[in-house]
């Protein structure tokens, strides 16, 4: 193993007297060492995010699009690269993690054509007597330094969905990558210098939590964008202060299928939805509601196909269902699903952990009160519930502190715009499972699952300020 991993700041690779241990979830094997960021490194790059703002928001248009166009190039290009270590430090399956790159290609390829049409517009405001002749010109601007803090699940996309808006509306971000996966992050900071972006406009800065909340605090710092649990989001949005704050936090997404439904789309759908990633991720399926005039067959159909997907090697090109974050993450699954049996579940398939692989688990005869009902497994669970009528169901998937993405499964045109009215949710996916994202759609939820939305266009909007120019055009003459 190599020395210690430097962090960025100010377009500066640098050491630090502490590191931090990034091991392989899967095997335990140590990856390597990472500088951790002390006091006078966080200072810095606080400083450097901060000095930044000038020069990031003079880019032009066409600049922040070709900077954002070659970093999409250079990640295209080292694709293998990042799926390779995203899949070492994150077990995420080689098959997802090429995913995910690719997806990372897409959000600043987006970006770099948002950075170019980012919109404004003209507002009369001779409404009213005595104001002839005035016109209002709206238009956004950089809303300053922005800092981002990442989760593990996704290492390189959810931390693309904060750096490509915030350098196509131009402004200057410092990432805070998560403990466990900061390497891709790190790399994505390699291509961001190559690709010729000012000093300070990306740095990338692993610490531990108590520097975490000084960068949180700083007011130096316009915004706050963080993607994790809920307990640390609203937490660090209580002093995060003046600051404009976005918050993607938690789920435990619900399925509701109909007795119309496409049963074989439905089982399809869930059984990806619900282990793809070994359900980490917060839109993974966890809840699902089938009518019970075919909940057994659905149920069928959905354990013919999650008994197909293959657990284990996360190098395995046909693995689906990898391992979780830790072993500790692993063992947390593992006794919520024999809490849940010991409280009445039954277990259908699965149950069972091998190190930090859970199987894939369906379970039936859950109640709403059981850990794998109410709070968010992030494992691959999904409990399958029979109801009697649609608006039992709206209520039964209403009924969480979560309300992040939802799907419905039906043919029925008015049960859909039913369901939309009624789910406590960002999202209702019609004839889909709640864990699609596009990345350019807007995306986030209501109650505990944040505050805000991203999606490019939509995290422009978040990470500029409008701001309105009050012309008096009046004529030559006319009264005033």
């Amino acid at each position: 193993m190599q020395g210690p991993r430097p962090f960025l700041v100010h377009g500066q690779w640098k050491q630090s007297e502490r590191t931090a241990r990034v091991t392989n979830p899967f095997n335990g094997q140590v990856l390597a060492e990472v500088a951790q960021a002390g006091e006078a490194d966080i200072e810095q790059a606080i400083a450097s995010t901060a000095d930044a703002a000038a020069a990031m928001a003079a880019l032009a248009s066409h600049a922040r699009y070709n900077v954002l166009q070659q970093i999409a190039a250079l990640l295209y290009r080292r694709r293998d690269e990042f799926a390779a270590t995203i899949t070492a430090e994150a077990g995420k399956p080689i098959a997802d993690a090429k995913r995910e790159v690719g997806r990372a290609v897409q959000t600043f390829t987006v970006a770099a054509e948002e950075a170019r049409r980012i919109p404004g517009d003209a507002v009369p405001l001779d409404w009213t007597p005595n104001t002839d002749g005035y016109l209002g010109i709206l238009r956004r601007f950089p809303i300053g330094p922005i800092l981002g803090i990442t989760p593990f699940n996704f290492p390189l996309n959810l931390v693309a969905h904060k750096v490509a808006p915030a350098l196509a509306a131009g402004n200057p971000i410092l990432i805070k990558p998560a403990p466990q996966t900061p390497l891709t992050a790190l790399l994505l900071g390699e291509v961001a210098l190559e690709a010729g972006l000012p000093p300070g406009g990306l740095n990338i800065v692993p610490c531990d939590n108590a520097l975490a909340e000084r960068l949180v605090v700083d007011p130096r710092f316009k915004m706050l964008s963080f993607t994790g649990s809920a307990a640390v989001g609203w937490m660090l949005k209580a002093k995060s202060g003046k600051k404009k704050v976005t918050l993607e936090l938690g789920g435990n997404a619900g399925v509701i299928v109909e007795p119309d439904a496409d049963l074989d789309l439905a089982a399809q759908r869930c059984a990806t939805g619900g282990f793809g990633y070994a359900g980490q991720t917060c839109i993974s399926v966890q809840r699902i509601f089938a009518h019970h005039t075919i909940a057994d067959l659905f149920t069928t159909k959905l354990l013919m196909q999650v008994a197909r997907l293959k657990a284990g090697d996360p190098t395995d090109d046909a693995t689906v269902v990898g391992p979780l974050i830790d072993q500790t993450a692993a063992q947390r699954v593992e006794s919520w699903i024999g809490e849940a049996v010991a409280q009445g579940a039954r277990v259908l398939l699965g149950g069972k952990r091998m190190g930090s692989v859970v199987e894939a688990t369906v379970l039936a005869n859950v109640k709403p009160d059981m850990k794998v009902s109410c709070q968010e497994v992030f494992g691959p669970v999904v409990t399958v519930t029979p109801y009697r009528q649609l608006t039992e169901a709206i209520e039964a998937l209403n009924q969480s502190d979560y309300g992040l993405q939802a799907g419905v499964f039906t043919q029925d045109i008015n049960r859909i715009f039913h369901a939309f009215r009624r789910l406590e949710v960002g999202a209702v996916l019609a004839n889909e499972i709640p864990t699609f994202r596009a990345d350019h759609m807007p995306y986030g939820g209501v109650k505990d699952s944040g505050l805000g939305r991203e999606g490019v266009p939509s995290a422009i909007e978040e990470m500029t300020e409008p701001k309105l120019l009050v012309l008096n055009l009046k004529e030559p003459g006319a009264p005033r």
